[in-house]
């Protein structure tokens, strides 16, 4: 890992006001090389079961590609595009096999020891890229109202009240076609900057300098407890799952760092 930084991260997730939890969360540090990791946040969809087996699925995939990734020797948005693909492709066999039709979204970054690395997603989560707290660049969703927003045709805040916000045009487990797969690729984060994968169940209530704003000010674990508290209040009894990963790039303390 470049001595320029430390990493911190944290990971939160509530049901909400829905009767069952479908998302699914995590950060995977690497076994054989430090300062590399993978967060996964996963929005199932598809009934009780349908939805988190989808949601289990992505984890379980990202679990298998990241224990034989090879930092320096992989490329991070390699492994991304084939977690999205084999994700998909299992997840369409358990709705075959099942007689289900269980989807998921699914937004991942992967940085490597150096700070370089990537991210990927599929569906309405987002990963949200912030230097000292301002906005440097979120995933656009594969949904109508994005499409619309892309257009000229919505605000991004009429967007958000729109009666068809929740349709998507893209995910997993899609029958008729593929996932989109759109990686972004970044050559080196640096101290200040942060990483925030998270659902529409907690993005729907913030504006993005919202979340800038309490990632920068909080550490990670205080930030994710932050967020979903609000996120709670704000959505007045009629909030969604909601799921998220923060990864902090914190500047090392100056002898850490001379040393």
């Amino acid at each position: 890992m470049s001595k320029g930084f430390r990493l911190t991260a944290a990971t939160a997730i509530h049901q909400g006001d829905r009767p069952y939890q479908q998302d699914q969360v995590q950060v995977l540090t690497h076994a054989r090389a430090q300062g590399c990791l993978l967060g996964v946040v996963a929005d199932g969809m598809g009934g009780r079961s349908g939805g988190r087996k989808a949601s289990d699925q992505v984890l379980m995939t990202a679990q298998q590609l990241f224990a034989r990734y090879a930092p320096g020797h992989e490329k991070p948005a390699e492994l991304l595009e084939r977690l999205v693909e084999d994700a998909h492709t299992v997840i369409k066999l358990t709705a075959v096999a099942a007689e289900q039709e269980p989807h998921s979204t699914v937004a991942a970054f992967l940085l490597d020891p150096d700070g370089s690395g990537a991210w990927a997603h599929a569906g309405d989560s987002r990963i949200y890229h912030f230097r000292k707290g301002r906005l440097v660049q979120r995933t656009r969703d594969h949904s109508y109202v994005e499409v619309l927003v892309e257009r000229g045709e919505l605000s991004e805040q009429e967007a958000l009240l729109h009666p068809q916000a929740n349709i998507l045009v893209g995910c997993l487990g899609m029958r008729s076609t593929p996932p989109p797969i759109d990686v972004h690729r970044f050559d080196s984060l640096r101290p200040g900057d942060a990483l925030l994968a998270c659902s529409d169940g907690l993005w729907h209530y913030f504006t993005p300098e919202e979340l800038g704003a309490v990632i920068a000010e909080q550490s990670p674990r205080a930030a994710a407890e932050l967020l979903v508290d609000e996120a709670r209040h704000r959505a007045g009894g009629g909030g969604d799952n909601l799921s998220l990963v923060i990864l902090k790039l914190e500047p090392l303390p100056r002898h850490e760092d001379d040393a």
